[in-house]
């Protein structure tokens, strides 16, 4: 069995000759003949010390795909025969590592007495465009009997290396003979792997030393697939190349591949394709080396290279990468980007109090406490000793940039366990923007620096913009936001009512509830004054909680004081449902508490909310309707809506905006817009409500498209309490002309 076994491996062997790429359609010539025909005569590369690495990897990947399993002896020689490549019958015959380490020339193998003759060829061969010939003796030291060769060269005038055949001058049959029998000693006992496949990509033979790399045995890997030795990104990786080997490619790839034991093994795969005399495709022989060692080394000199070792953020030299990145990305986009400099205020105190060890401790917590307050688009890198950086690309507001700078100073601001003790920082922080600030890298970041300079000298603590007029801008804004939260403590906030008229009873059933802010100094605010702010502070949650409580609280009443249901409409911002679920639990509790019908409220949302896949939003309106809150989609018409979100969401009623409605007649396209809204949200089995209704004439125009609900001021402005519930007693009369404009909670 074994020596069956043997036999079929070498009559394996043997089909790997015609596999080497340049020997088909010569194999009636001498071995030697043929590699020197299959050499061409192509320039070899040249190994000055400007390029010598690169062009030396690629003269070596060019040589191993090509010679390297060839059955005679390929080398390719120094000027001065120093041996810089050779295949594996050349290493076996002169008996040296294939590396060559100790860079030993081939002129030492010459016998003594054939030096001048061999000379003279080297000689012809760096100077002349033609082959050359060449028998002599060769020897592997002293006391060697040696061995009668033909040398075969071929160079070109003026080069520094040439290549050369070695053949052993016997007869062809014997050299025939010989070289089958070395070949197969060699490939048996070779340090590279050797892996054939068959047209089904099946394993039909490999080498000792290929199924050692995966801790196989030859029988075990012998018929099996290829793939059921590599991963999922290997076998789809070999997948995309089956057909380029079909076609006759020689490739060189890399892949991982899967050890006996479970553990990966990366190696640089050199394939060839394998045909028979009528060109039909056979398989595959590939060159396995491994290179895990090499892969593993170079992976951690990269990451070396562009991580920080005491944070593990990205270092300057990958900031700098991922900066110019998504500055290219933010022209490409017409988005702006802003970079944020941080510098921890105080650091060198708590170093030199505590210890490098506590410094660095306060420093690996700081990056991860600012890394909170970032996105994962988003990149927090370490520029070196307390300095961070924060690139935000993609924003759409200012105010984005200054919510991060907000977060990570409060962040920094709470105290630092060290050991035993604790450490107090803060941070100055820096804020420039692309593309108003800086058009490259280099002064975008040079701008930063210096706006957190500008932090620093105002007291630390805090944030400035690089130019004066954003950061006067900004304090305005910052300024704002501590009157919103005072706002919320001291009850600044009031809500007034817009009536909703069922269009077929003429009975107010319902209205909206706009926010109104009772500034101190400033009056009464819209809220297009300060939603913005507001949204931006992440002080909006706490006012969306007052409005709706104070909105359930006063649908409650008038349901009381009417003896009807009555329903408010309550706009939401997008920021209250990208927050966490705990206002809306508490919601339903406080609804439960005032034993309200759920339905007594209906939340407003926008169209662009329906567009947002992501997880909050989808759960929010998930936990609206659990709860038996209704949904209204506002301003319908002026986003980009389609049947399929409508289909999608559980939408209860939708309202026309006002721009449809405000240049309604009779033969305006927006009244065939309006009808077809109204057909279409009936078919769904949704109600209508037209916003921005001013006079009687769009009023009948869209009571007889069937428009189910009217809101405007043809019935009324927006108004306290007080007034709506005299006017719901007598619904029908008060009836006021105005402008519309009315900005709501968003």
């Amino acid at each position: 069995m074994e020596k069956d076994q043997h036999a079929t491996q070498a009559e394996q062997v043997t089909a790997i000759r015609p596999a080497v790429p340049g020997l088909a359609g010569v194999d009636h010539l001498l071995p030697g003949e043929a590699m020197l025909a299959a050499m061409g005569g192509a320039p070899l590369a040249h190994y000055d010390s400007g390029n010598g690495a690169l062009a030396f990897a690629r003269e070596q990947d060019y040589f191993n795909d090509l010679y390297l399993l060839a059955p005679v002896g390929y080398f390719v020689l120094d000027s001065d025969t120093t041996v810089l490549q050779m295949n594996l019958v050349g290493a076996d015959l002169l008996g040296l590592p294939r590396s060559n380490p100790e860079r030993i020339p081939f002129r030492q193998f010459i016998a003594q007495r054939f030096m001048a003759d061999f000379d003279a060829f080297v000689s012809n061969c760096l100077t002349s465009n033609e082959p050359q010939r060449l028998s002599l003796q060769m020897t592997r030291g002293r006391g060697d009997r040696g061995f009668a060769v033909t040398l075969l060269g071929s160079g070109a005038a003026g080069a520094t290396q040439f290549r050369l055949v070695l053949e052993l001058a016997e007869g062809k049959l014997a050299a025939l003979e010989k070289s089958e029998e070395r070949f197969r000693r060699i490939v048996h006992s070779a340090e590279e792997g050797i892996w054939e496949i068959d047209a089904s990509a099946r394993t039909s033979f490999v080498n000792p030393k290929m199924a050692a790399l995966l801790g196989y045995t030859i029988e075990e890997m012998l018929e099996q697939p290829l793939v059921a030795f590599m991963d999922d990104e290997g076998r789809s990786l070999l997948e995309r190349n089956i057909a380029r080997r079909q076609q006759g490619v020689a490739e060189r790839h890399e892949f991982k591949f899967i050890r006996k034991n479970g553990s990966e093994m990366w190696a640089t795969l050199a394939t060839n394709p394998i045909f028979d005399a009528d060109g039909s495709y056979l398989g595959a022989l590939a060159l396995v080396s491994d290179i895990t060692e090499r892969k593993q080394s170079a992976e951690l000199m990269w990451h070396q290279a562009n991580y920080d070792t005491l944070t593990a953020l990205p270092n300057r030299n990958m900031f700098q990468d991922r900066l110019s990145q998504e500055m290219k990305k933010a022209r490409r986009d017409g988005l702006f980007l802003a970079l944020l400099f941080i510098d921890l205020d105080q650091f060198k105190e708590i170093n030199d109090r505590l210890g490098h060890e506590m410094g660095d401790a306060l420093l690996v917590e700081a990056a991860a406490r600012i890394a909170a307050c970032v996105r994962a688009s988003d990149t927090l890198a370490r520029l070196g000793g307390d300095e961070f950086v924060v690139i935000l690309p993609g924003l759409d507001h200012l105010t984005s940039a200054e919510r991060v700078a907000q977060q990570i100073i409060a962040t920094l601001n709470r105290p630092f366990l060290l050991g035993a003790s604790t450490g107090s920082v803060s941070a100055s922080i820096g804020i420039a923007l692309h593309p108003s600030d800086a058009s490259d890298p280099e002064q975008l970041l040079r701008n930063a620096d210096q706006a957190m300079y500008a932090a620093k000298n105002a007291g630390r603590n805090r944030y400035s913009y690089f130019t004066p007029d954003m950061q006067a801008a900004a304090q305005l804004r910052l300024r704002l936001t501590r009157d919103l939260q005072m706002a919320v403590v001291n009850d600044q906030f009031e809500l007034h009512y817009q009536p909703i008229v069922n269009l077929r009873s003429g009975s107010i059933e319902r209205a909206e509830a706009l926010l109104r802010w009772r500034h101190p100094e400033r009056g009464l605010l819209n809220p297009a004054e300060f939603i913005g702010s507001a949204e931006a502070s992440g002080v909006i949650l706490e006012i969306g909680d007052w409005v709706f409580r104070s909105a359930a609280d006063q649908a409650k009443r008038w349901q009381e004081e009417l003896g009807r249901p009555f329903q408010i409409s309550v706009n939401q911002s997008p920021a209250q449902f990208r927050s966490g679920p705990q206002f809306f639990e508490e919601w339903m509790r406080y609804v439960e508490r005032l034993q309200l019908a759920p339905r007594s409220i209906v939340i407003e949302i926008t169209e662009r909310l329906l567009l947002d896949h992501s997880g909050p939003v989808m759960e929010r309106l998930g936990q609206f309707k659990s709860m038996g809150l209704q949904v209204a989609l506002d301003d319908f018409g002026t986003g980009h809506s389609v049947l399929a979100h409508l289909k999608k969401f559980d939408i209860d009623y939708l309202k026309i905006d006002r721009s449809f409605v405000m240049d309604l007649a009779g033969d305006s396209g927006d009244l065939a817009l309006c009808e077809g809204i109204i057909v279409m949200a009936h078919k769904l089995g949704l109600k209508v409500v037209a916003e921005g209704v001013e006079t009687e004439a769009q009023l009948e125009l869209l009571k007889a498209a069937g428009c189910d609900y009217a809101q405007g001021y043809v019935y009324a402005h927006p108004m306290p309490p007080a007034q709506l519930t005299a006017m719901a007693r007598n619904s029908g009369s008060g009836l006021t002309i105005g402008q519309i404009s009315e900005p709501k909670l968003r």
